[in-house]
């Protein structure tokens, strides 16, 4: 009679890399003093330079400190592998670029002279490819229509808050990731259905 083994499964790959790429960036910043963030890991006006580049998708690996990275990294791990199995390790990879480079883009516009960095955007970005399943050609699902109205609206109000009374959180990145997040995820729900 043969035992059974208990073996880990390295079930989401993207998740994982993700996940233990923003803790050696944290890591980093600590040893550093903050300066491979500014350099790399951080979003906010600058010159032009091969780095400059590299912070529009880095950024969303840098973190604040301990808390900041575990309340992303947890929404992401109970989320992520969920996503990752649903739509491939290659899509969701693709998804995490456009949602880092789109949020990057909409912050340098709108907040130019604040950094940003962190993984809500794709959290958001997660949380709404989540709720799209289901779709199909003409039908949006009514999860997507609840976490709309309820993180949206929730992101707004908070917002509008902030506007008073500062709170350091990117509001906009938020929604600019959910956004992200409902529209592949309806785009590729669509695709998939065409080419059943």
């Amino acid at each position: 009679m043969q035992k059974d083994k208990f073996i880990f499964s390295f079930n989401a790959p993207v998740v994982i890399s993700f996940v233990t790429c923003s803790i050696i960036v944290l890591l980093i910043s600590r040893l550093t003093g903050g300066y491979s963030d500014r350099l790399l890991f951080a979003v906010y006006r600058s010159r032009i330079t091969p780095f400059f580049f590299l912070r529009l998708f880095g950024h969303v690996l840098g973190h604040t400190g301990l808390t900041h990275l575990v309340s992303n990294m947890s929404l992401i791990l109970a989320v992520g592998p969920m996503v990752e199995e649903r739509w491939g390790s290659k899509r969701l990879l693709f998804m995490l670029g456009v949602t880092a480079l789109v949020s990057a883009i909409f912050q340098l516009c709108f907040s130019p002279n604040t950094m940003l960095m962190g993984a809500s955007g794709i959290v958001y970005m997660l949380i709404f490819l989540g709720a799209t399943t289901g779709a199909g050609r003409g039908k949006i699902p009514v999860t997507l229509v609840f976490v709309a109205v309820l993180y949206l609206s929730q992101e707004l109000f908070s917002g509008i808050t902030s506007l008073l009374s500062p709170d350091h959180i990117s509001h906009l990145t938020h929604i600019v990731g959910g956004i992200c997040g409902a529209v592949m995820g309806l785009f590729f729900q669509v695709q998939q259905h065409q080419d059943a």
